[in-house]
């Protein structure tokens, strides 16, 4: 299966994609780890990408589409792939048709992770990772043993710049209500999308995902 997780940021779709892919041999494509991955290593795009997603904004289309136009044709896709936080706006989901159409490959479902935005506030201003090996840890649902170090490393934690509050607000506003609108709209309009209750426990989370592509799955077969 190809599939495109689709939600606000810090609706958990990342975690889910993980566990997914891992149990499902299938490749997780997620941009915002792309994207911190080169900012942590300091390239030019890296520190481009710093900068843009300090202010909640979209890094430009042009950019994520040679992004995942090269992951796309990376071997461990071939089994299928979960794209996590592409595409973002109506361009990118165009530009994504035409990249399945030149390997012969087509969408089967996008999973929409909804939450509202006060409960993903909430979840995302309480997020801290660790320095070493970003473990994830929260300061009211998982904190760590001993404040603000990290169990499995013991490297500091810290809060990143797209998980304070005025930031997250921003992404919300411009990153899921105003660009991903139509992308939403453009996939549903091809019957793709399915809706998930992302501000429900996570294990219920898993256990509803599961459900939609076990059925999805046996549909195709």
């Amino acid at each position: 299966m190809n599939l495109i997780f689709m939600g606000p940021p810090g609706a958990g779709k990342g975690t889910q994609a993980a566990r997914i892919a891992g149990q499902r041999g299938m490749a997780h494509i997620s941009t915002g780890d792309m994207l911190r991955a080169a900012s942590e290593a300091g390239t030019p795009l890296g520190l481009q990408a710093r900068e843009i997603m300090a202010r909640g904004d979209l890094v430009p289309d042009d950019v994520m589409i040679g992004l995942i136009r090269e992951r796309l044709g990376e071997p461990d896709t071939r089994a299928g792939f979960i794209l996590d936080g592409f595409p973002r706006t109506l361009a990118q989901a165009e530009a994504l048709d035409g990249m399945l159409t030149d390997i012969g490959r087509e969408l089967s479902l996008v999973p929409v992770f909804d939450i509202p935005e006060a409960t993903l506030i909430d979840r995302l201003c309480g997020r801290r990772v660790c320095h070493a090996a970003q473990h994830v840890y929260h300061v009211d649902n998982n904190p760590p043993r001993v404040p603000g170090i990290c169990d499995a490393d013991g490297s500091e934690l810290y809060q990143r710049d797209d998980d304070r509050p005025d930031v997250v607000r921003a992404r919300y506003q411009k990153q899921w209500v105003d660009a991903a609108g139509p992308v939403r709209d453009y996939y549903a309009d091809r019957g793709l999308i399915v809706h998930i209750d992302a501000a429900a426990p996570q294990e219920q989370v898993a256990r509803e995902i599961d459900e939609v592509l076990d059925r999805a799955d046996g549909e195709a077969a």
